[in-house]
């Protein structure tokens, strides 16, 4: 592999290894509030503080991440990661963003299984709960400020929010139908749907961050179909031998295997995140396979939106209380440990195969003005998106009730408004003033919210 660093001359050299591995472990730290937080979180750090990667580079790594199945704030940082420092780079961020999440799950799924009570974890994050709305419109605001800059990209924006949040259409249909609309719309109009810029020029501030990317990073490597075969054995054969030696050591039939078989079918099709898929593995968790009782997956979610990490962590609880409940192997407690392992392992390997195969060639792509087009309308949809995550957390947050209102191929959440929350909605209105008007940081906010929460629950009675 060629390294383009001796070719450019630049004010600033490649960017440091170590210092690249303490910036992702803030940022995995910082890594609350679902896809929409982190990636704003991501920006503000990578973009805005650190100016290691320019705006309009970033945009494409999110647009081709949103397109892929999985968790796609886990993939950015593997993307960009990849950038700065190849695969070790995109190892290390990929895998310092699920690490604090991983580890803060496995801990709560411990306590929750072992006393059948998670009101005290309930105190702890009621606050953070409610602050974490404020990181999803918080983030709302950044990214739309930056996709939306012409009116066929709010068209394509309300559109998206309409499809998914009145008329439930999946998400990677949404997706598909804004890449096609920016395709055709860069074609018919490109002074309208290159929103994106196809390159960093020193006219937009980015010339020197795109220069830094060229010293040290992945920015020049060309792709080959060689390289490209080769990744994807490594990474295919890493996702599929847990499978494999389970089959041969304990058998298809083991709650080990069929969590492995299971959470590796859902790593293909999580198009859209945690939420797209909850309602079909809640079912298939609790009615086919009983790993869950009714009730758990919500208990579960409320782990995965209050801890560091991508919201399908959640799937880690999923396979703990599956391998606790089962215990016939290590016992109830180890066996849930293995089995988290296990569902952590074939949910996120496919992640590092997606972005490592397919980073290369998108790369070389980004000079294609039809494919920026195409981006940009999916970055359109994407802010389309951010808004019904924030308008469902919301709900969620300030209502413990909701009724689902159906009618003429639409449906509506609408709140029962006597069962409001009204500390949840001030703690959340303070952390979203607190972020937007005086712009203190996300992790003051959080800490704060979580201390006002906890004494708010503290004086009163769990689930009142």
């Amino acid at each position: 592999m060629k390294s383009p660093g001796k070719q450019v001359s630049v004010d600033q050299g490649p960017i440091p290894f170590s210092e690249a591995v303490r910036v992702w472990a803030r940022v995995a730290a910082l890594s609350f509030g679902g896809p929409a937080g982190q990636i704003a979180v991501m920006h503000r750090i990578l973009v805005d503080e650190k100016r290691w990667i320019g705006e309009n580079r970033f945009l494409h790594a999110l647009n081709y991440c949103m397109l892929l199945p999985g968790p796609e704030a886990m993939q950015l940082a593997t993307y960009i990661g990849w950038l700065l420092h190849g695969v070790r780079g995109g190892l290390v961020a990929g895998c310092l963003f699920v690490l604090p999440g991983f580890l803060s799950i496995l801990a709560l799924s411990v306590l929750y299984a072992s006393f059948q009570e998670a009101s005290f974890v309930q105190a702890i994050f009621f606050g953070i709960k409610a602050a974490v709305l404020a990181v999803v419109i918080e983030a709302l605001v950044r990214i739309g400020r930056k996709a939306l800059k012409t009116w066929p990209m709010y068209l394509i924006a309300a559109s998206a929010f309409a499809a998914i949040f009145v008329f439930d259409i999946p998400f990677p249909l949404i997706i598909v139908a804004a890449a096609l609309i920016g395709f055709l719309g860069g074609h018919f109009d490109p002074a309208r749907f290159l929103v994106i810029r196809t390159r960093e020029t020193s006219e937009d501030g980015e010339g020197k961050t795109e220069a830094v990317l060229h010293a040290g990073g992945m920015a020049t490597v060309r792709p080959t179909w060689r390289g490209a075969v080769r990744t994807a054995m490594i990474w295919g054969s890493m996702w599929a031998a847990p499978i494999i030696a389970l089959i041969l050591l304990v058998g298809p039939d083991h709650v080990f295997t069929q969590l492995a078989i299971f959470f590796s079918k859902l790593a293909v099709v999580t198009f859209g995140g945690a939420y797209a898929v909850l309602a079909y593995m809640a079912q298939e968790a609790v009615q086919t396979h009983g790993w869950l009782a009714p009730g758990e997956m919500l208990d579960g979610l409320g782990m995965a939106e209050t801890t560091p990490g991508p919201l399908i962590q959640v799937v880690q609880f999923v396979g703990f209380m599956g391998g606790y409940r089962e215990g016939d192997l290590l016992g109830p407690v180890a066996s849930g440990i293995a089995a988290s392992v296990i569902v952590t392992w074939v949910t996120f390997v496919p992640c590092f195969l997606w972005i490592f195969l397919g980073a290369p060639f998108i790369e070389k792509l980004r000079g294609v003005k039809l494919l920026t087009a195409a981006l940009s309308g999916v970055t359109a949809a994407v802010v389309g998106v951010i808004l019904n995550l924030a308008i469902w957390f919301a709900l969620h947050v300030a209502f413990s009730q909701l009724n689902e209102v159906q009618g003429y191929g639409a449906r509506l959440l609408v709140p029962d408004l006597a069962t409001i929350d009204l500390a949840s909605v001030v703690i959340a209105a303070a952390a979203l003033v607190a972020m937007l008007r005086f712009k203190i940081g996300m992790l003051p906010v959080l800490f704060a919210s979580a201390l006002i929460g906890a004494l708010y629950f503290s004086g009163t009675t769990p689930g009142t």
